[in-house]
């Protein structure tokens, strides 16, 4: 039942550790003291309630998404942009696999995967039983024409990459010079082959090409590829094999499901769910009201104001997500589908770039804005992976005095008495941040960050003097837009730990950095030898954080904990990020007809 499982979408960082305390910006009480040395949480990990009386037979779920923009409704795995919209469909749309402990494919979801190192095929074998909502079987044609349609050149998403090609003839179906890609094979009408070229670790984790996701294919046949994304396929009527079904979608405000009685997991014990926006301005007073049963990640920063609202259980999870500082490097060209770096963007200078995560004291932004909720992220390697993260690495710890040095050195000096640093050619340095509006801390956020960068001499200057809507900084971010030198963003993760995604020669790095070096260190990550080497896995593993940490063409700020909180109708709930261990939705009951009061 976790939100993102495969894919990585990009979320708020409002939304990773969201809206709270205080107002204004940049005064003397709201700006982070130095911090102690020590990073982690202050709240402990609940991930489980359980709660008295019988189950009622049916009902209604009752919940919220804590949203400040109307959301997009896309209803397609294939073509979702961001984690609200995941977090829509994590009722009616799953992936083909479950997690284990480890975030590698296990047996238990719709389909299993069997894994011919020697013969370099993967053999997909769905679920008798699996059907769509609609109770049409879902087949070895909807696996296909779902790779398909990721790799048609007529495709809008962005879920195509190079790692695709791993499959024997994606590379010329995409390119137009094939009509089917000669890789795929068809066993029978509930199991697939995929030919590869080669069997790495990422097979584990459910990747090496394969896409894990599936459409269907007897609904979004009948709309052209080019269309699909706009289409009522899409949009108004989805169609999945999760444990309920859309019934009824307010563009951008709720979307209302009905129990799937064709799930493979079993029919669920709840009648209906329905899910409604709440800007996080109203989502205090609308728990404290007890409208909803649960809340898809409460703001953080508002933390002290909920936690003990009556009638609830406040569950607590570390979040798999980070907020990151990113800069903007070079351009994406579509067209050649690769990543240009630009040489002489104004963020070129890497010792510029540490200067700016040195400057930062994220330890005390999560104490004082997010109640401990939040705290420094030392790599781009989420310590949820284990071992795979480095935690030798320190990453920017708060050393202003570091950061100042780092910037002489580099030739940033103020050659005009105004306490702000030209550039290196004596020229004004104006630096264009964006950051994402969201709740009543974004603003003040952001402001502490920009007096931060200050206080070592650099002038940060607000993308057009304001918070950015989530949706137009999402396409301004995307589209690199010219204005924007820097902006501060965060990612939610999938399954797969490897950042070549995030980090490489893909549409997803918004930086718009990559090196010959960070292709290679990036392909060992992932080499033949890490399928049966955890050892060898972990050393290159280690060798990409030290030489992030040092390039910084991203720098992480902060990993933190969400809140969901459960209301004392739902008999039991368990939101574990072991999928193993976490309650599904089709087994959700219900003690009463309304949320508790108490």
């Amino acid at each position: 039942m976790k939100l993102k499982k495969w894919m990585i979408g990009l979320v708020s960082v409002v939304t990773l550790a969201m809206a709270g305390c205080g107002n204004g910006g940049g005064s003397d009480s709201q700006k982070a003291e130095k911090s102690d040395g020590q990073s982690g949480p202050a709240v402990a990990v609940n991930e489980e309630v359980n709660n008295d009386g019988n189950a009622i037979k049916g009902g209604t779920l009752k919940v919220a998404l804590v949203d400040d923009s109307p959301f997009q409704g896309i209803f397609s795995l294939s073509y979702y942009q961001d984690s609200y919209d995941a977090d829509l469909m994590n009722f009616s749309q799953e992936s083909l696999f479950k997690l284990d402990d480890n975030y590698m494919i296990s047996d238990k979801g719709a389909a299993k995967m069997d894994i011919d190192k020697d013969n370099k095929t993967f053999t997909v074998k769905l679920r008798d039983n699996l059907k769509w909502s609609d109770g049409q079987d879902v087949t070895a044609d909807d696996v296909i024409y779902s790779q398909e349609l990721v790799a048609s050149p007529d495709y809008t998403g962005t879920r195509y990459d190079s790692d695709m090609e791993n499959i024997e003839g994606v590379k010329e179906y995409h390119e137009g010079k094939a009509d089917h890609i000669s890789g795929i094979e068809k066993v029978d009408n509930k199991t697939v082959k995929f030919h590869v070229k080669k069997v790495t670790i990422g097979a584990k984790y459910g990747e090496d090409g394969m896409w894990a996701y599936v459409e269907p294919k007897h609904v979004f046949e009948k709309t052209a590829i080019k269309d699909l994304e706009s289409s009522d396929a899409v949009r108004k009527n989805p169609v999945g094999f999760g444990p309920f079904r859309v019934t009824k979608v307010v563009n951008g405000e709720s979307v209302e499901y009905e129990a799937n009685q064709y799930y493979y997991g079993g029919k669920p014990k709840i009648d209906k769910v329905q899910v409604t926006r709440v800007p996080s301005s109203n989502i205090v007073s609308a728990l404290q009201n007890h409208q909803y049963d649960i809340v898809l990640e409460m703001p953080s920063g508002s933390y002290d104001t909920y936690k003990d609202t009556k009638g609830y259980t406040m569950l607590t999870q570390n979040a798999r997500s980070y907020s990151y500082l990113g800069f903007k490097l070079g351009k994406w060209d579509k067209e050649q589908e690769k990543i240009v770096p630009d040489k002489n963007a104004k963020m070129a200078k890497k010792s510029l770039r540490q200067a700016m995560g040195y400057a930062v004291d994220n330890d005390q932004v999560g104490k004082q804005f997010y109640h401990g909720l939040s705290w420094n992220a030392s790599t781009l390697i989420h310590p949820i992976f284990g071992d795979l993260h480095d935690k030798d690495v320190k990453g920017y710890t708060y050393d202003p005095e570091k950061a100042k040095k780092l910037l002489d050195d580099a030739g940033y000096k103020d050659t005009d008495g105004d306490g702000l640093r030209e550039d290196p050619n004596g020229k004004k340095l104006t630096i264009n941040m964006a950051a994402m509006s969201g709740g009543e801390t974004a603003e003040p956020v952001a402001q502490y960050y920009i007096q931060a960068f200050k206080q070592i001499g650099l002038d940060v200057q607000l993308l057009d003097g304001r918070l950015q809507e989530f949706q137009n900084f999402y396409q301004r971010v995307q589209s690199d837009d010219k204005d924007i030198d820097i902006f501060m963003a965060g990612w939610g993760l999938g399954s797969n730990p490897w950042p070549g995604n995030l980090y490489g020669n893909s549409s997803w790095n918004y930086t718009r950095w990559d090196s010959d070096e960070n292709e290679e260190l990036l392909a060992k990550m992932q080499d033949e030898k890490t399928l049966d080497d955890r050892d060898y896995q972990v050393e290159q593993y280690k060798k990409w954080q030290e030489y992030m940490v040092d390039e910084a063409p991203a720098i992480p700020l902060r990993y933190s904990e969400q809140v969901m909180p459960v209301n004392n109708r739902v008999k039991h709930f368990n939101w574990s990020n072991s999928e193993d261990k976490a309650t599904n939705w089709n087994e959700v009951e219900l003690t009463a007809d309304n949320p508790k009061a108490d």
